[in-house]
């Protein structure tokens, strides 16, 4: 017996025992217990399955029982609502035996069920950041929260690098604030590639922080490459390989998961599909189809890439490659357990597909995964909270208010001229009213975000665009896109895998009433899809690989072949990183490709740059891999696209402001009430990460290659 084991409290000895033949801990859950006994706020890295949840839960309970800690004792902080659910089982299945508590709250638990009895709080309350800041505004039980010792949030990975991530931490710092004392943080995650930095970001350095990061033990891994460029061949392929198994069907967005839903109707049995904009009793249906004996088959989005417990998978269908190597490491996390081998099935349309693939599973197999970045100027959540203080002290100064803002270390970095000057821009635009010294919220913040006792300003997350999909009967079958309900009029449309008409919109509620039935060809799409496209390591890992012509991985005959065939679309020479110019086809024609394979986000940037820098009628297009420039000239056309980069590399980051160009406001929630110049500010740090592009493109050689023999097809 492990001498941590033997020191916990011995009613929670006994559940370990008894409940699940414990009579030891991983190593996850040693180290774990270690450090959070120690004080230290942690972060814990270890794989999907690896016993994260358990390593943070059991020392918090340890100490909970020991010491009879009163009131509300443990937050645990969700991304998803979903993994909520899935999660509160596993802590009461803990905690219920030695008499600890547990209650769940979010927008998905019935208001009556989201409050305790005066004097008898939970010691677990599992919510997500938005509840909580509605929570904080429930004078009744938020005076409960003084109590909270521990912060377990799930999943960090996916708050870190967006506004939620923003709003998280400053969660966090009002929660130290309302307890006077700086409450454990315990973060979990599968993957990151700079956990170190992580850590700091979740701790803000208020007192000791550790790591525990607990490797994957070495395990078979096995991969079938299915390549097909008809889409019919894919389907039946699909088809056949879960034909009575338990597989989950990885595809990149909610329209591709609809679309394959209606391909394979009738075609597989217990066939399910799981995405966000689905109704939650709908997705409950999914994730507990297997727990049936049967095959079952569940078509998904990244919502089943997070934590949530579908137990034992045949295997993992990957339709395309995902967007990074952090993602195919959480997809492939969810088969191989109980001592079997990883199975992922990977249904491609291209040799360009099965090149990406490749790249991720190298990246993989040497443990390289992206790193996680936050938010430099987070300019919108800024706004957020500035209203919400505003809402709850209804008068206060400007003073009260700069120490609010800039006690907060996640705008510390922030000048306080700089509130000043959105403070005047509020007061000038009416989102603000003056009596004296004193602010108050203004007809403009009261027409904005005023409805419904001001709920819009709980969460960072844009709202509007989507239509509650409702039964005559009452029953929200999902949600769908506004601009889809305005396009179908009273037309079909094909949501969570069935037919629905749609009878009536109500633009005032955001609603639209739907009837089941149709003729089953009916389409759903939703915008605002991602522009992230594949990760910057993924496509650098595809340079190399194009350097050396050749991969370390095991592949048959087909695939060698077609790897070949992928790799030969690039032009010769390419080396192993950097940007490369060749001449595409007639020189007459002006058409330059310029290899640049750092990404999407990127190349965007540099497209535009290099629009500006060419200008007349020059034609520039991208993709993760290359930009394309069309009538560059019919004269030494490669010299000048050249001479472009190279001026690009020499551009400092006020001339890069000045070039891009602006992006609609709507896109961020709060945004339209940010004086201009902060607003393009936020949208080059954040949305364009010019520190970034400025930086990777000074540091990248740019060379010239010879024409190649032949035209060179896009990837």
């Amino acid at each position: 017996m492990s001498s941590v084991f033997s020191s916990l409290h011995e009613s929670l000895q006994q559940v370990l025992a008894q409940r699940f033949d414990w009579t030891e801990l991983r190593e996850v859950q040693e180290q774990a217990c270690r450090t959070i006994r120690a004080g230290s706020d942690t972060l814990i890295i270890a794989p999907t399955a690896g016993g994260k949840s358990e390593a943070a839960l059991i020392p918090v309970m340890d100490d909970l029982l020991k010491h009879g800690r009163p009131g509300i004792s443990c937050l645990y902080l969700s991304p998803l609502k979903a993994l909520i659910n899935d999660q509160e089982e596993r802590f009461r299945t803990f905690c219920i035996p030695v008499s600890l508590s547990v209650m769940k709250w979010h927008g998905d638990v019935a208001r009556g069920e989201r409050s305790w009895m005066e004097g008898e709080p939970p010691h677990f309350l599992m919510i997500t950041p938005e509840s909580l800041e509605v929570l904080l505004q429930e004078k009744t039980v938020a005076p409960d929260l003084r109590q909270v010792r521990y912060i377990i949030v799930d999943e960090l990975h996916a708050f870190v690098e967006s506004e939620r991530g923003v709003h998280l931490k400053m969660l966090l710092h009002r929660m130290d604030q309302l307890t006077k004392r700086k409450i454990q943080r315990i973060g979990l995650s599968a993957t990151a590639g700079n956990p170190r930095e992580v850590l700091h970001w979740l701790s803000d350095g208020r007192h000791a922080a550790e790591l525990v990061h607990v490797p994957a033990p070495p395990q078979e891994k096995q991969f079938l490459f299915v390549v097909e460029p008809e889409e019919d061949d894919r389907i039946d392929a699909l088809v056949r390989i879960v034909a009575g198994k338990k597989a989950l069907v990885f595809v990149s967005s909610r329209n591709s998961a609809e679309q394959l839903m209606n391909a394979c109707a009738g075609r597989v049995r217990n066939l399910h599909i799981h995405h966000s904009s689905i109704s939650p009793a709908t997705r409950k249906r999914a994730e507990e189809a297997f727990n049936s004996q049967d095959g079952a088959c569940i078509i998904c989005t990244s919502t089943l890439e997070l934590g949530i417990d579908i137990g034992d998978l045949d295997l993992v269908v990957q339709v395309g490659p995902p967007d990074s190597v952090s993602s195919f490491l959480q997809r492939m996390g969810r088969s191989g357990r109980r001592g079997k081998a990883a199975y992922v099935v990977w249904i491609l349309k291209s040799p360009a597909e099965l090149l990406c693939s490749i790249a991720i599973i190298e990246c993989a197999v040497r443990n390289d995964v992206e790193d996680l970045r936050p938010l430099k100027k987070p300019y919108n959540v800024m706004l957020q909270q500035i209203f919400l203080y505003l809402h709850n002290h209804s008068r206060t100064t400007r003073r009260d208010l700069a120490s609010f803002v800039f006690t907060a270390p996640v705008f510390r970095e922030t000048e306080p001229p700089f509130l000043d000057r959105i403070l005047d821009h509020l007061i000038k635009n009416g989102y603000l009213t003056t009596d004296g010294e004193m602010l108050m919220p203004g007809p403009e913040a009261e027409r904005v975000f005023g409805r419904s006792n001001w709920k819009d300003l709980y969460s960072v997350i844009s709202g509007g665009g989507e239509y509650r999909a409702v039964t005559p009967d009452g029953e929200v079958v999902g949600t769908l896109d506004a601009q889809c309900v305005n396009s179908r009029g009273t037309g079909e449309v094909s949501l969570g895998g069935r037919s629905w008409t749609l009878v009536k919109s109500d633009e005032g509620h955001n609603m639209v009433i739907v009837v089941p039935g149709g003729t089953g060809s009916g389409r759903v799409f939703w915008t605002g899809g991602s522009e992230v496209g594949i990760s910057p390591l993924v496509c650098r890992t595809v340079q190399e690989l194009r350097s050396r012509k050749m991969t370390a991985l095991p592949l048959g005959p087909r695939e060698e072949e077609l790897l070949q065939v992928a790799l030969a679309r690039f032009p010769a020479g390419i080396g192993p990183e950097g940007l490369y110019i060749v001449e595409q086809g007639d020189e007459k024609q002006g058409t330059i490709i310029v290899v640049s394979m750092n990404g999407n986000r990127f190349n965007r940037v540099l497209a535009i740059l290099l629009r500006h820098r060419l200008g007349g009628k020059v034609q520039v297009r991208y993709d993760d891999f290359v930009l394309t420039v069309n009538r560059a000239g019919k004269d030494a056309a490669c010299e000048r696209v050249n001479q472009a980069v190279r001026e690009i590399q020499s551009m400092d980051y006020a001339a890069l402001t000045e070039i891009l160009p602006p992006q609609p406001a709507e896109g961020w929630k709060f945004a339209r009430a940010l004086p201009g110049p902060l607003f393009r500010e936020m949208l080059i740090s954040d949305y364009y990460h010019g520190e970034e592009f400025l930086q990777i493109l000074g540091e990248s050689t740019v060379s010239c290659v010879p024409r190649p023999g032949h035209d060179l097809p896009q990837p």
